[in-house]
């Protein structure tokens, strides 16, 4: 096993939030090795100053913070657990800092497995602020496992994050994040309805984020998504609609898996998956097209 390096850092995932970390990264001056199933994804980062590895496998090997950034707990157990993955290659000296959003009960399970199978250590950190804050290393991290893991992880915190918040152990981070995602999937379906309300009512709905700014109605998701809504702006995309159909629907489960009481998610989760299906959205499609699905509902009703 080759002898890790504290001054390297393995990224594994470069997706739409991925590669402004990676960015972030190099830019703070970190040696970061790079690996993603799409390939071609990495050319920019290589361009920067990244390595590239061939694997999952091999990007961790000479790197004792190993970093997640992937879509889903099915990609984390995968890359760590599956065929040839990290845990064939980590040990005591290792630490996982998991920047994905998963499922807070499967990630405790495998922060145990991890630690029984090879010794190597486990952080939840999943992250809010979007690629905007991944750009500037403004992040907040909710973290969740040990203290001193949250110690060794700062060469990647350090250039991420305004704030890391010890929310627990193993999963409490992650928990956080379903939280941080309840809020903002039910936000931005009730910006959506009420600036498609602003416009059949007559109001020029592109002034009203800027008039209820500093106001208790005010809130980070109205101001970058609410102008886009009003002014048919969805590109570049910010965050698909199916992704937050994906969190809303694990908040759904943990909830019911302890008995809360959500019904306000539960109707944004209807809404949600009303959403995907219809022409005028779509899955793929970025959440300021939420507004289309409140305009078309408004327009079938005169009809």
């Amino acid at each position: 096993m080759t002898t890790p390096t504290a001054a390297r850092i393995a990224f594994i995932g470069t997706g739409l939030i991925g590669t402004p970390m990676v960015e972030r990264l190099l830019e703070c001056g970190r040696e970061v090795v790079v690996w993603n199933r799409t390939r071609d994804k990495l050319a920019p980062l290589l361009e920067a100053g990244a390595q590239a590895a061939t694997s999952a496998r091999d990007a961790a090997q000479g790197a004792a913070l190993v970093c997640l950034c992937l879509t889903d707990t099915t990609a984390v157990e995968e890359v760590v657990f599956g065929h040839d993955g990290l845990v064939t290659v980590l040990g005591a000296q290792h630490l996982i800092v998991d920047l994905s959003s998963i499922a807070p009960d499967a990630t405790q399970r495998m922060a145990q497995r991890l630690q029984a199978e090879c010794g190597a250590h486990w952080l939840d950190a999943p992250v809010s602020g979007g690629t905007p804050a991944a750009r500037k290393g403004t992040l907040i991290v909710f973290a969740g496992g040990e203290a001193t893991d949250i110690e060794r992880a700062a060469p990647v915190f350090d250039a991420l994050a305004q704030r890391v918040t010890h929310m627990g152990g193993h999963g409490a981070g992650q928990l956080a994040k379903s939280c941080n995602q309840q809020l903002v999937a039910c936000n931005l379906m009730v910006i959506a309805e009420m600036l498609a309300f602003a416009e059949r009512s007559g109001v020029d709905a592109s002034r009203l984020p800027a008039a209820l700014a500093g106001g208790w109605a005010d809130s980070l998701p109205l101001q970058v998504f609410g102008p886009r809504m009003a002014g048919n702006v969805d590109k570049p995309r910010l965050g698909a609609v199916s992704t937050f159909r994906k969190d809303i629907e694990q908040v759904v489960r943990l909830a019911e898996s302890v008995g809360a009481d959500i019904p306000i998610t539960y109707a944004a989760l209807s809404e949600y998956r009303r959403a995907i299906v219809e022409a005028e959205v779509g899955p793929d499609a970025d959440a300021s097209r939420l507004i289309r699905l409140r305009r078309a509902t408004s327009s079938a009703s005169d009809s």
